[in-house]
C-alpha cells in the first residue's frame, strides 16, 4: 500500500485553505487596511509637490515610509500580494459554488418526508368531494406563484428562493470583475497632471516631458500616448457670496493629427472626451503677469502660477528673473544679481492690514504683496527645485539676499527697490489644473459595480425555503381523484431563519383552499 504524499496533502490543505470564504473575507479586510496608508499619505502618481513637502517637513520618517512603498501603495509589491491573493481565493471559492448552483438549479425539488407534522410549519384539512385539494390544482397555485414544483403520485414538492445564491455568486463574479478591471487600468493605463495658462503661451501637447507629473503603467510607453493639444482660450468661475465654488468651465482649443482644430468646453463634472485620453478639470487659481526692469534699462515680463492655500484663493508664489541685470554690452550675466519676488495674492483685498487673506476667491480689488530678494536662486547648479518657492537653502547660505520692504500692489503700480530697478504688476490672468487620464478598465469597472449592487441585493433579502404537500384519501373508500374527500397534508421548511416565512405558510395554504384558512391551523 502506497503512502500519501506529505508534500502533497500540505499543498492540497493550503488550497483549501486559500479558497475559503472566510480566508476571502479576511484578503478583503487585509485589502482595506493596506488602502490606508494611501490615502492618508500623498502618493507619487497623484501629487510628486505633495511627497516632495513631505519629504522636506519629515526627514527621518519620510525615507523610512519610501522604503517601505507607503507613497506608491498601490503600486507595491505588498499590496499586488494581497491583491493577487484575493483574486486567486475569490476564483477558487466561487468556481465550486457555481458548479453546485447550477446543478441545484437543474435538479428537481427534494422529495416528500414522510412525517410532515415534525417540519417548522405544518398545516391539514379535509378536503371534501368538488373541493380544492388535488395535486395538479396545488401545483398550478404553486407554480403561478414562481415556486419550482415537482408532482409525484401524490405528493408535491416545490421550493422558491435560489435567487439567493444566485444573486451571491453575481456579487462575487462582480468582485472578481472589479478586481480585474483595477488590474487592466493600472498595467495599460496612463494619467498626467498639467496646469495650463490660459493664452496662446500656455499651449501643452500630450508628451510626458510637458506633464508636471505623470505615470505610465508597465505595459505604456510614451510613444502610446494620443497626439493632440491643448490652449487654454477662456477660464470662466463663479462663486456664491460664501466664497463657496458654483462652477468652474474651461474653454479649449483642441488640435488633433489628421483633424482640423475645434474649440470645446467642459466642466468639472463633464470632462473633455478625446480620442484615447479624458481631460478632467480639477482646479484653478490666478496669474499675476509682472514686469521687472533691471539696472541697465532691459524689461522681462513673467507670467508667475500663483499656488491657493485656502477656500478663498488667497495665493503664494515665486517670480524669478534669472537673466537680469545682463549687461548688454558684455552680454555676461553675473549670478550674484539675479532676482526673484515672492508674493502673496489677494483677489479680494481686505479694506483695511493686515493684508494676508483674502476676503472673497473673484477678483474684486485684486493686490500682489511682494518680498523682493537678490543674489544666486541656484538654478545653475542643477538640483532640482519647486518654480512655486524661493529655494530657502540659497537664503540661509547667504546667496540670496532679501531687498528692502514688502510693498502691496494693484494692477499699474509700481514698486522700486533700492537700487533703482523695478517691478510692475501688469495684469492678471487665470490657469486650470488639468488631469488628463486613460483608463481602459473603466467601462468593466462600472458594469461590475453595478451588477455588484445588483447581486447584493437578493443575496440579502431573498431566503430559500420548501413546502411540500401530500393528499391522501380519507377513507379506504375515498378517491380523491374521482371526487372523494381526501387529506391535506403540508409542510415548510426555510432553508436559514426566516422570521416571515410563516405568514407566507399560511397565507399559501389560504391559496391552495381557496378559503378563509385551514381546519388545523400551522403549527
Amino acid at each position: 500500500m502506497s503512502r500519501p504524499n506529505p508534500g502533497l496533502a500540505l499543498l492540497r490543505n493550503s488550497w483549501r485553505q486559500l479558497t475559503s470564504m472566510r480566508t476571502a473575507l479576511i484578503l478583503l479586510f487585509c485589502l482595506a487596511v493596506a488602502a490606508i496608508p494611501g490615502s492618508l499619505l500623498p502618493q507619487r502618481d497623484v501629487n510628486i509637490e505633495n511627497v516632495n513637502a513631505y519629504f522636506q517637513e519629515n526627514p527621518r520618517l519620510a525615507p523610512v515610509l519610501d522604503r517601505l512603498g507607503m507613497f506608491d501603495v498601490f503600486a507595491s509589491p505588498w499590496f499586488a500580494a494581497i491583491y493577487l491573493l484575493l483574486f486567486t481565493s475569490l476564483v477558487g471559492c466561487i468556481v465550486p459554488r457555481l458548479r453546485e448552483h447550477v446543478r441545484a438549479l437543474r435538479a428537481a425539488p427534494p422529495a416528500t418526508p414522510r412525517r410532515l407534522d415534525r417540519l417548522p410549519q405544518h398545516a391539514s384539512w379535509t378536503a371534501g368531494p368538488g373541493e380544492t385539494g388535488g395535486v395538479e390544482t396545488i401545483a398550478a397555485e404553486l407554480r403561478r406563484r414562481r415556486w419550482r414544483v415537482a408532482v409525484s403520485g401524490d405528493t408535491v414538492s416545490a421550493e422558491k428562493g435560489h435567487l439567493k445564491e444566485t444573486g451571491n455568486l453575481v456579487f462575487h463574479l462582480s468582485l472578481i470583475a472589479v478586481l480585474f478591471g483595477v488590474a487592466l487600468g493600472s498595467w495599460y493605463g496612463w494619467h498626467g497632471n498639467r496646469l495650463l495658462v490660459a493664452g496662446p503661451d500656455g499651449t501643452f501637447c500630450n508628451t510626458v516631458q510637458q506633464y508636471d507629473e505623470y505615470g505610465l503603467g508597465p505595459q505604456v510607453t510614451d510613444t502610446d500616448l494620443p497626439r493632440f493639444c491643448l490652449e487654454l482660450t477662456d477660464f470662466t468661475a463663479t462663486f456664491l457670496e460664501t466664497g463657496q465654488p458654483a462652477s468652474y468651465s474651461a474653454e479649449v482649443l483642441v488640435d488633433t493629427d489628421g483633424e482640423p482644430s475645434r474649440d470645446e468646453t467642459f466642466s468639472v463634472n463633464s470632462p473633455l472626451r478625446l480620442d484615447g485620453a479624458n481631460v478632467y478639470l480639477l482646479g484653478h487659481g490666478y496669474v499675476p503677469v509682472l514686469r521687472y526692469t533691471d539696472r541697465f534699462g532691459q524689461a522681462q515680463t513673467v507670467s508667475a502660477p500663483f499656488l491657493a492655500v485656502d477656500g478663498m484663493l488667497t495665493s503664494e508664489g515665486v517670480a524669478s528673473f534669472p537673466d537680469a541685470n545682463v549687461d548688454p554690452a558684455t552680454g555676461e550675466r553675473d549670478p550674484d544679481l539675479q532676482v526673484a519676488f515672492e508674493g502673496l495674492f489677494l483677489p479680494s483685498t481686505p479694506a483695511q492690514p493686515p493684508y494676508v487673506r483674502s476676503t472673497h476667491p473673484e477678483l474684486r480689488d485684486p493686490a500682489v504683496m511682494l518680498w523682493a530678494y537678490q543674489g544666486n536662486l541656484g538654478l545653475d547648479a542643477g538640483i532640482p527645485g519647486s518654480v512655486y518657492r524661493i529655494d530657502q537653502q540659497q537664503v540661509t547660505a547667504g546667496r540670496l539676499l532679501p531687498v528692502g520692504e514688502p510693498q502691496l500692489l494693484r494692477i499699474g503700480e509700481t514698486m522700486t527697490l533700492d537700487d533703482g530697478t523695478t517691478i510692475e504688476f501688469l495684469d492678471i490672468s487665470q490657469y486650470a489644473t488639468l488631469s488628463v487620464r486613460y483608463d481602459p478598465g473603466s467601462g468593466l469597472l462600472l458594469a461590475s459595480s453595478a451588477l455588484l449592487l445588483f447581486g447584493l441585493l437578493p443575496s440579502l433579502f431573498i431566503r430559500r425555503r420548501r413546502v411540500w404537500f401530500r393528499v391522501t384519501p380519507a377513507s379506504p373508500d375515498g378517491d380523491s381523484t374521482t371526487g372523494g374527500s381526501s387529506l391535506v397534508e403540508a409542510g415548510g421548511l426555510p432553508r436559514t431563519d426566516h422570521p416571515g416565512f410563516g405568514d407566507e405558510f399560511r397565507e399559501l395554504i389560504r391559496a391552495v383552499r381557496g378559503d378563509a384558512g385551514p381546519q388545523e391551523g400551522p403549527h
